[in-house]
């Protein structure tokens, strides 16, 4: 979740006309909608705040996981990826297909932006892998049955949508047999503590329990800004419920050498408790 009091965050809130938080249930196109327009808005001010640290104008794009710093190159959750097609949905500026199709897959980006996808093709301009791009919601995908051996997706999209289910549901459709759906979300237990990296972020102040979006709204009562919460065993339970098998739950421990704030992601709060969950399933 984000406050709005965030500065970074202050470009997209005047674009957008935000002027209130509200905790109500927010159907798919509102949802969709809503993303839409703000990372559109926000694709500057998330550059450049994140934009070094996921490698998106590297030459070569990186694939790191989440703000605690896992790389794919160095932990391998994907397994072999040469001559793999490899589906991103939620790609933003796509660093992370990029860095795929250098490695001998051949990758695919899909998001609901075109702001972000634009950055991405600005990055395949200045040289590097180059990866198709495609503009469209996570809930319909637009792909046959069966097209991919891998799906990731590295805080993108899942959080983002209402019927989270649907996404599973999508991505067990265009997987192969024997194919892998890997996915990195906030860890659902930071829902209940206030996105602040400081001490006032130590505190619960929301029932885990509560799955009430979070949302930012304009003076019209618009949604500018969505955010839905699962818990973990929401997310399995919609994994199973697709036909996949769950494999793996990976919290990422805070590296010692990351003295880096990131939203609400901060060696204080990192070193209590987790920050992102990284789910691992496969199509049998």
């Amino acid at each position: 979740m984000l406050f709005m009091s965030d500065e970074r965050h202050a470009a997209a809130n005047s674009i957008l006309g935000t002027s209130g938080v509200g905790r109500v249930r927010v159907d798919s196109s509102a949802s969709d909608r809503a993303s839409r327009a703000w990372w559109d808005a926000d694709a500057d001010d998330y550059h450049r705040t994140h934009g070094e640290f996921l490698g998106v104008n590297s030459a070569e794009g990186e694939f790191v996981w989440c703000p605690e710093g896992l790389h794919e190159g160095d932990h391998h959750l994907l397994g072999d990826i040469v001559d793999k097609d490899i589906l991103e949905v939620g790609c933003g500026s796509a660093p992370c297909a990029r860095w795929l199709a250098g490695h001998g897959a051949r990758a695919v980006g899909l998001d609901i932006s075109m702001g972000m996808l634009a950055r991405g093709q600005d990055a395949m301009n200045a040289g590097g892998p180059a990866v198709p791009l495609i503009q469209a919601s996570a809930e319909l995908l637009p792909f046959a049955d069966e097209s991919f051996d891998i799906v990731c997706s590295a805080f993108g999209a899942v959080p983002f949508v209402a019927d989270s289910q649907r996404v599973m549901n999508e991505v067990a459709r265009v997987l192969r047999p024997g194919g892998s759906w890997v996915f990195a979300v906030n860890h659902p237990i930071r829902w209940i503590f206030p996105d602040d990296p400081g001490p006032k972020g130590l505190t619960a102040t929301l029932p885990y329990f509560d799955r009430t979006p979070y949302v930012e709204v304009d003076d019209n009562g618009v949604p500018t800004y969505v955010e839905h919460h699962r818990t973990i065993g929401d997310r399995v339970r919609e994994i199973v419920a697709a036909g996949l098998q769950v494999r793996d739950i990976i919290e990422p421990e805070w590296p010692e050498w990351l003295d880096r704030e990131w939203g609400q992601w901060s060696p204080l709060r990192g070193q209590l408790f987790p920050g992102t969950a990284i789910f691992s399933a496969v199509k049998p």
